[in-house]
């Protein structure tokens, strides 16, 4: 099991029970001491948890698991969703590109890109600017401590000036009753109105946040284009989702190798006469 997948576990478990014990999670998870050590002194470099004699407890408020946390979990199947979500921007196109740790990895890869691009985060405008071909604008208001997200009136009123092509847009909960969810009300209103702003919306989301609930409502399904997910496309998640209407790619899904054709046969050069 990789670091990742241990420490969502490791999450999930003080979500539930605010407390765990590295021998109850070792026993668990099938792995030593020394790992789960090993996990808890990483979490709680994070800020996710406090280390105390023989385990840890939570230092998670309310459902939000810190920016810096997250950053480790389910990574590849972040990465694998970025790949996907970029490739299907086209160069020249205005772009928005949400907070959260999926849309980060999205701003990483469009670094290359040419286009205009507007970031609603300090952690994506600090990446996006590097990129040599592309206009980046800031929407404005105020930066919420730790997400270094951009919140406020002064953000959301960027959004009624101005219109893009596409808004890759990150959720915290997405279900077909409630549509997407985000767990702070101010970063909810900022990501609604760039997604009205927005021609389509591609959201990114990994497998943990399907079939989950946060506490603000950011839009209905109806309002996405498209969801990129690593959950694979026989998921009862993703399932419910595309019965709902809504249309998934899935990065988790394999597909099939192109067959390779045989190499010709070398044949010897005739000898000069």
């Amino acid at each position: 099991m990789e670091s990742s997948d241990r420490h969502r576990r490791i999450l999930a478990e003080l979500r539930a029970r605010q407390r765990v014990e590295i021998s109850g999670v070792a026993a668990e998870l099938g792995c030593s001491a020394m790992t789960i050590r090993r996990d808890l002194d990483a979490l709680a470099e994070l800020g996710a948890v406090k280390r105390v004699r023989g385990g840890a407890v939570s230092m998670l408020t309310g459902e939000e698991t810190p920016y810096a946390a997250r950053t480790h979990l389910a990574a590849a199947g972040k990465r694998a969703i970025a790949e996907i979500a970029t490739s299907m921007i086209e160069e020249g196109e205005t772009v928005i590109v949400d907070s959260g740790t999926t849309a980060f990895e999205v701003a990483l890869r469009l670094v290359g890109h040419r286009g205009t691009v507007m970031p609603l985060s300090m952690h994506a405008a600090v990446a996006l600017g590097q990129g040599p071909h592309l206009k980046l604008i800031m929407p404005g208001g105020e930066v919420r401590h730790g997400e270094q997200t951009l919140i406020g009136p002064l953000a959301e009123h960027a959004f009624t000036q101005l219109r893009f092509d596409t808004m890759v847009l990150s959720c915290c909960g997405l279900d077909p009753r409630h549509g997407l969810t985000a767990h702070d009300l101010t970063d909810a209103s900022v990501k609604r109105a760039a997604a009205a702003a927005s021609r389509r919306v591609i959201a990114v989301a990994d497998a943990t946040k399907l079939g989950k609930v946060a506490f603000a409502r950011i839009c209905p399904l109806g309002q996405v284009s498209l969801l990129v997910t690593d959950a694979p496309a026989d998921d009862p998640a993703v399932v419910e989702l595309t019965t709902a209407g809504l249309t998934v790619r899935s990065a988790g899904q394999k597909h099939p190798e192109p067959e390779k054709r045989p190499e010709p046969e070398e044949r010897p050069e005739p000898e000069d006469a």
